[in-house]
């Protein structure tokens, strides 16, 4: 999971697909131009991911220049969208593309390192990317590391991931932690809600109420069922889970979630787990989620995560580092050579008017 934000990361930042029309243009870099529609994707984009977004995110910000932050964060993507059109335009140069098959290997490494399919599409999910972002994403950051690899051969040698390794022994340090498998069955209020507003905007809230407990019982019936076939056969569990748990992700591992820290699940379902032995199932645990049925299958006492498991993690890191680092330097230098121009002055921050609170209180 690591390695995949990690490749979506450098993709994010460092370049999009962009096809520049002279419409609505706010500035142009060399031949191509930035409209305002691509600015005002990127700055929603930006405002949805940060802290603006429990505020109600792009939908509910001041786009003015009377708000400060509204500037910091327009320059930023504006400074952004022109990056991204030179990098564009230095791959265009080279004639560097990423090919089906460059895409089917980069997706299947993917796959491979999250688990499963189900699982990336949980993930994607969970962060609001859609499938056809995230595989425009998987073209980029081959065509950014074939970029790279134009540019230098990027190199990680095992000294220097071990150097690392000794040299940050914080990072490798972890808490308890217990491996366990679940089953399942769905009992998520708030989704049972959605659903039937959905279907009957105009439900009473007492009709509401009595069709929530109904599905909620109705679920917790389900989950009973299932304990009793579990607990009659408990080797039985991951058969079960592959067929009954409505966590598909994790059913198609026979319910296995891995190793995983007392802070990394809803607080119910850590604490049944945490209070566990190895090789024992739990009676029904019920969170926001639904009801789950815990088998937990090993204990980790706190310690250091041993150099063999991490060097691989350390590794990709290091060489993203480095890479990003290359990226900058190319960058850095196709910016001193490029000619920009801003076409729109509200774009322009020599000309952009910024408004300090002080003085416009002051009478």
């Amino acid at each position: 999971m690591k390695k995949l934000l990690a490749c979506v990361a450098i993709s994010t930042i460092l370049f999009t697909g962009c096809t520049f029309a002279h419409r609505n243009g706010i500035v142009k870099v060399n031949d191509n131009v930035i409209t305002k529609s691509e600015f005002n994707k990127e700055f929603d984009k930006a405002i949805d991911a940060s802290i603006f977004k429990s505020f109600g995110g792009a939908k509910n910000f001041v786009k003015s220049n009377e708000n400060p932050m509204y500037v910091v964060i327009k320059e930023k993507t504006v400074n952004e969208l022109i990056t991204k059109s030179l990098i564009d335009e230095e791959l265009a140069k080279r004639n560097i593309k990423a090919t089906k098959e460059d895409v089917q290997e980069e997706l299947k490494s993917v796959i491979d390192k999250v688990g499963s399919k189900e699982e990336l599409n949980k993930i994607l999910k969970q962060r609001g990317i859609s499938n056809d972002q995230f595989m425009n994403d998987l073209r980029t950051q081959i065509k950014i590391r074939k970029l790279v690899d134009s540019i230098e051969k990027v190199e990680v040698s095992d000294a220097e991931v071990k150097k690392f390794y000794n040299e940050n022994q914080k990072q490798f340090t972890h808490g308890e932690q217990v491996r366990a498998s679940h089953i399942l069955v769905s009992a998520n209020v708030l989704q049972i809600i959605q659903e039937l507003k959905a279907k009957n905007p105009n439900m009473t809230p007492e009709v509401m109420n009595a069709e929530v407990e109904k599905q909620v019982a109705i679920s917790k019936a389900k989950a009973e069922e299932i304990l009793a076939e579990v607990k009659s056969n408990p080797d039985n569990f991951e058969k079960i889970a592959k067929q009954k748990s409505d966590d598909k992700a994790s059913g198609e591992r026979g319910g296995d979630l891995g190793f995983f820290p007392q802070e990394a699940m809803v607080p119910e379902f850590s604490k049944a787990a945490f209070s566990m032995k190895p090789n024992t199932i739990s009676n029904l645990v019920q969170t926001n989620y639904g009801y789950h049925i815990i088998k937990v299958t090993d204990r980790m006492e706190a310690g250091t995560t041993p150099f063999v498991k991490v060097k691989d993690d350390i590794k990709f890191y290091l060489k993203t580092k480095k890479q990003i680092s290359i990226l900058k330097n190319l960058t850095a230098g196709l910016m001193k050579t490029a000619k920009i121009e801003y076409l729109d002055d509200d774009f322009n921050p020599a000309k952009t008017v910024k408004i300090n609170p002080e003085k416009k209180d002051k009478k």
